[in-house]
């Protein structure tokens, strides 16, 4: 089996890193096209004007001056001989769920893999603030990932659908096995921080706040306060089906299918 590895936390990150030893656990074919700096909240971005610069870093390790999507087009229409037959985005440093989906490089890499026509799972590893610093326990994802995605590998899933995968922030111990799970909602707190530069100009910062969430059962957020992991199967499709025939009423034509 061949795996392309890609993410938004860039080339070095511990990460992409964990990830590469977890994909190493199912295959020795094992490539990797990742960005050559942070691209985290890119979503799914294409690099339109600027040229995209490739540097082999070594055998099958390859980073890109481009966003996930450009490293997962690359690593499939230009470094890559043959397709590959999964693609891993990940692992990124802190959980991508409910609303959050929608920001997400780690997401888009694996949106990009699935439109190429390739089985395509997101990871990403919750953590906690601990004076003032990130404390991620990479081992979680790295103790559990590997069984996981055996199971879900052969998957029969329909066109156009991929899995996000989310791992507490607990010991490996800890974890509560894995809930099949909806995607929650967080309050949009995304805050604007105001300042001056050294010639008094304004500039500004965009900033998370403390999130809230109804932590229903069934939802992402939910199973990750309580331990578990959560896989969640998100789909390329985002039009809503419930709400098409009363477009169409409101638009003076029959229902539609």
């Amino acid at each position: 089996m061949r795996i392309l590895l890609t993410n938004d936390d860039g080339i070095h990150a511990e990460g992409l890193a964990a990830l590469e030893r977890i994909a190493r656990t199912l295959s020795d074919d094992v490539w990797i096209v990742a960005p050559e700096t942070d691209q985290s909240g890119l979503a799914h971005s294409l690099s339109l004007s600027e040229p995209l610069r490739l540097r082999k870093i070594s055998d099958k390790h390859f980073a890109l001056r481009g966003t996930p999507t450009d490293c997962v087009i690359m690593g499939i229409r230009q470094v890559m001989d043959i397709k590959p037959d999964l693609v891993l985005s990940g692992v990124n440093s802190g959980s991508n769920v409910a609303d959050d989906v929608t920001y997400s490089g780690t997401i888009a890499g694996a949106i990009e893999g699935t439109m190429q026509g390739v089985r395509s799972f997101a990871l990403s590893q919750a953590y906690l603030y601990e004076d003032g610093a990130r404390i991620v326990p990479w081992e979680v994802c790295e103790a559990h990932a590997p069984a996981l995605l055996e199971k879900l590998m052969d998957l029969d899933l329909p066109e156009g659908t991929f899995l996000n995968l989310n791992f507490p922030n607990c010991r490996p111990g800890e974890v509560d096995g894995a809930e099949v799970t909806m995607q929650g909602k967080l309050a949009f707190n995304l805050q604007v921080d105001a300042r001056s530069d050294g010639r008094g100009f304004p500039y500004y910062w965009l900033k998370f706040g403390e999130r809230a969430g109804a932590f229903i059962e069934g939802t992402d957020i939910h199973a990750l306060k309580h331990n578990k992991i959560s896989v969640t199967p998100l789909k390329l499709d985002l039009t809503d089906y419930s709400v098409t025939d009363r477009v169409a009423r409101a638009l003076g034509y029959g229902a539609q299918v």
